[in-house]
C-alpha cells in the first residue's frame, strides 16, 4: 500500500525545491563591478593622476576618454586657476585659441559623487548639458558645486 503526501508534506517538499533552486543564486557571486579608469594628465608642474568613475558616469567618462584618445587634450593649457577653488583646463591652445569640441553630452551630475578636494568634473555653461571637453580639478571642497535638484541652479557639475 502506497502512502499518498499529505498536503502539508507536499508544501514543504515544494518550500524546499524553491529554497534548493534559489540557494544558488542567493550565494551567487555578484557581476563584477566596474573598476574605475585611471588617466594621467602630463603637465609642465608634473603630472596629475585622475580616477574616473564609469559606474556613476558612464557618458562623462566616455566623453572624456573619447577626448583623450583623439589627442584632443595635447598642448591644451588650464586657463583658468583660481587658487582655493579650481583649475580648469581642456580647451584652449597655448595661444588661448579654443579648440573646435564635439557635441555636449548630457549632465550626469545626480549620481553621488561630490566636488570634494581633488575631484574632476566637467565645464559647463549655465546649461545644465552643456559640457564638451572642458574639465576643471576642484583644489578645495566644493559642496556648492554638487547636485541638489533637476534645476539650472541645483544640477551641479
Amino acid at each position: 500500500m502506497i502512502n499518498s503526501p499529505s498536503k502539508r508534506q507536499l508544501i514543504q517538499a515544494i518550500g524546499l525545491s524553491v529554497a534548493a533552486l534559489m540557494a544558488p543564486l542567493a550565494y551567487a557571486e555578484p557581476a563584477a563591478a566596474i573598476k574605475p579608469v585611471s588617466v594621467e594628465i602630463i603637465t609642465n608642474q608634473g603630472a596629475i593622476v585622475l580616477a574616473l568613475d564609469p559606474a556613476k558616469a558612464p557618458k562623462t567618462v566616455a566623453n572624456f576618454l573619447n577626448y583623450a584618445k583623439e589627442g584632443f587634450y595635447n598642448g591644451t593649457i588650464f586657463h583658468r586657476v583660481i587658487p582655493g577653488f579650481m583649475i580648469q583646463g581642456g580647451g584652449f591652445t597655448a595661444n588661448f585659441a579654443q579648440k573646435p569640441t564635439n557635441m555636449p553630452i548630457a549632465n550626469e551630475a545626480n549620481n553621488g559623487l561630490a566636488n570634494t578636494r581633488g575631484t574632476i568634473a566637467m565645464a559647463r555653461t549655465s546649461n545644465p548639458n552643456s559640457a564638451t571637453s572642458q574639465f576643471f580639478i576642484n583644489v578645495a571642497d566644493n559642496d556648492f558645486l554638487n547636485y541638489s535638484s533637476p534645476t539650472p541652479q541645483g544640477a551641479g557639475y
